[in-house]
């Protein structure tokens, strides 16, 4: 059969998996849990205030008397009992991150006037170690970043990313456990709500980043009387119809709106790390490069894949597009490329971690939507992003093992609207390469008179007290620590 026709393969995956789809889940009468609060396990170098839990929830939420999980939650108590407000959810990203950290890391980079008032809580999130985790026991091969990014062959063929796609989501099913299809942003919510619950909370207050800006919102859509004050920083796009395909397909801009800024850094004179004369020539040499290393990879001793390629490269790109911090390693990628040679390999963190976290990025990706199953979607997508985007050389509109699951969404994905308080407020950098500000945009437009929405002229994922700048770092305390925010949408010089 051509290609362009084919649908993705499921024969791998026992028809006994398939599921249908289950009615919408009710609200329930919850009995909030306690939680026994000690040291907490593994956690060298946190802040000695920090303490630690284990909370309860059902693994499926619409059978609250059914098999229970694990989260592990964390916390640094409020410093001033007397000015006390509540509890300050910090939100990870991923899908797949944790916060559990969080209480005596970045949490301690906020202003003392929020310290004072909440107490600091980070979580694992379900499925995420030291919680009930998932693993889906893939190749090592299979868990490389330029593999889990769909990049296309060098002649945009598609093939091997069907390949992998079905590779993973058969892997995924065959090892992952009942849990794989319990794990999806409305779980993650309800999962939210227990917790606010089990900590005596009548509402919370949350700091959600990158993906768990898209948690935060669909939190304040289902629980709008328990939202307090929310800052939503990095935003997702959070059309309903695509989810997690808009994150992939927003690289395409982000990297266009970031790459700039990357070029005016590696052409200053006085850069030790410096690739060209003028900015205008980096992106062309880019693009050469790739090409060049299509065609002739160079040996990688220690990396995954153990060479150079074009599409290596490209990921590195798209990585150390993050944060201006990580220029330098992209810079120093390509003077060594072009000379015919590698750096180092750079370090990964520990295997049992990648299984870890590439488990959860699946199940949650692949159960909040729908994925096309046909071929010929992704086939004309990386077409036309190819020519449009050369950069990401149509890697964001590309296949990913979504399209070979074989579980029915249990729920449609939650459309952000207006509805509730307004107490909403957005930060996002103008350059970033993982949640454009475009996609931001639609964010604000969809809370409508709920959120502000603060811009700030800065490069980099991640905005307050991060990669932004004075101006959207004062503003979001000041909300934090007050409730004040401006009273429409501003932009920060």
């Amino acid at each position: 059969m051509p290609s362009t026709t084919r649908t993705l393969a499921l024969t791998a995956v026992p028809a006994a998996l398939l599921v249908a789809l289950l009615p919408p889940l009710t609200a329930q009468a919850v009995v909030p849990a306690s939680l026994d609060w000690g040291p907490c396990a593994g956690t060298a170098g946190a802040d000695p205030r920090q303490e630690c839990a284990t909370l309860r929830v059902p693994m499926d939420h619409a059978a609250p008397d059914g098999p229970q999980i694990s989260l592990a939650v964390s916390r640094v108590p409020a410093e001033s009992p007397a000015s006390r407000r509540g509890a300050l959810f910090l939100i990870p990203g991923g899908p797949g991150g944790s916060s559990l950290d969080d209480p005596s890391g970045k949490g301690q980079k906020l202003p003392q006037d929020v310290r004072d008032q909440y107490d600091l809580i980070g979580f694992a999130p379900r499925g995420v170690s030291p919680s009930t985790s998932v693993d889906c026991g893939l190749d090592h091969a299979d868990l490389a970043t330029s593999k889990l990014r769909p990049w296309p062959a060098p002649d945009g063929s598609i093939d091997e990313n069907v390949a992998t796609a079905e590779r993973i989501s058969t892997a995924c099913v065959r090892n992952a456990g009942e849990l794989i299809r319990h794990i999806s942003t409305r779980d993650n919510a309800r999962d939210l709500d227990r917790l606010r619950a089990a900590l005596g909370e009548r509402k919370i207050s949350a700091w959600g980043v990158s993906y768990g800006t898209y948690v935060g919102a669909v939190y304040s859509q289902m629980f709008p009387h328990r939202t307090d004050r929310i800052v939503l920083d990095s935003n997702d796009d959070p059309d309903p119809t695509r989810v997690a395909r808009a994150w992939l397909a927003g690289h395409e801009q982000g990297v266009e709106d970031t790459f700039p800024h990357f070029a005016e850094w590696a052409s200053a004179p006085g850069n030790p790390d410096r690739v060209a004369d003028t900015a205008a020539e980096v992106r062309p040499l880019f693009l050469r490069l790739a090409a060049r290393l299509d065609r002739e990879p160079l040996p990688w001793p220690g990396a995954n894949p153990e060479e150079l390629n074009g599409n290596v490269l490209r990921q590195t790109m798209l990585d150390s597009l993050y944060r201006p911090s990580r220029y330098p390693a992209l810079a120093k990628l390509i003077l060594a490329a072009r000379q015919g040679t590698v750096p180092p390999a750079p370090s990964a963190p520990p295997e049992s971690v990648l299984q870890n976290v590439t488990a959860v990025g699946v199940g949650t990706l692949c159960n909040d939507v729908a994925w096309p199953e046909s071929a010929a979607v992704y086939e004309k997508g990386v077409a036309e992003s190819r020519a449009k985007y050369p950069l990401t050389a149509g890697m964001p509109r590309n296949v990913m093992p979504c399209a070979a699951w074989p579980y029915p969404p249990r729920e449609a994905p939650v459309r952000i609207t207006g509805r509730g308080p307004s107490d909403i407020l957005l930060v996002q950098n103008e350059r970033d390469v993982a949640t454009p500000l475009s996609g931001a945009m639609r964010m604000r437009e969809a809370f409508g008179r709920r959120a502000v929405m603060v811009t700030v002229n800065s490069t980099g994922h991640d905005a307050y007290l991060a990669n932004g700048n004075e101006c959207g770092d004062r503003t979001v305390s000041r909300f934090l620590a007050t409730g004040e925010r401006p009273g429409r949408d501003v932009y920060c010089r």
